[in-house]
């Protein structure tokens, strides 16, 4: 069974062939992917996926209702614990998505579908044989970064947006020898 380049240890694996890149409209599983891949920044998706429990504890299972109620009493105790990731920029970046999401979501409905209908209604396949051939950002992602910025996301840049969007399976970004990639 052959599958994309970066899945090279246990962890990896199972997440590459049960998670990554398939398509969902859940509304928590997308906050979650953009907190995660705003805490991935500056360290490999290993390490996020290793704390990844904890993160879920921490951040009330990522429902953004919840999280955009912490205060910054919250969010230092979140960044001092070790078993997170302590970088209370990012920790912070959590909850003003959390809020920033509502908001959005308040004045144009579902998140996702936001989304979807911003790439023009339909999930992007691209047809690359290795994974160094996958672009770290598209024209689309600065794009889409630069909207949610300008709805009050932070930790939201190019490169974010695009995990984000490969993450979903809004990008299907399998390599085309992978078994994941018509699934």
């Amino acid at each position: 069974m052959h599958r994309c380049d970066w899945a090279t240890s246990e962890l990896l694996i199972e997440y590459h062939d049960t998670e990554w890149g398939v398509f969902t409209l859940d509304e928590v599983l997308h906050f979650e992917q953009i907190c995660l891949s705003g805490f991935q920044a500056g360290l490999s998706w290993e390490i996020v996926l290793k704390k990844r429990a904890f993160l879920r504890e921490a951040f009330a299972g990522f429902v953004p209702e919840k999280v955009a109620r912490f205060d910054e009493s919250m969010i230092a105790r979140i960044a001092r614990d070790a078993r997170g990731i302590r970088n209370v920029r990012k920790v912070r970046s959590v909850v003003n998505n959390a809020r920033a999401f509502l908001e959005l979501t308040s004045n144009h409905g579902s998140f996702p579908e936001f989304v979807l209908d911003f790439l023009g209604g339909a999930v992007r396949t691209s047809h690359h044989r290795s994974w160094s051939e996958v672009p770290s950002s598209t024209a689309e992602s600065e794009a889409l970064s630069k909207l949610l910025r300008g709805h009050g996301f932070t930790f939201f840049g190019p490169t974010i947006a695009y995990a984000y969007l490969q993450s979903v399976g809004f990008v299907n970004d399998h390599i085309i020898s992978c078994f994941r990639r018509d699934r």
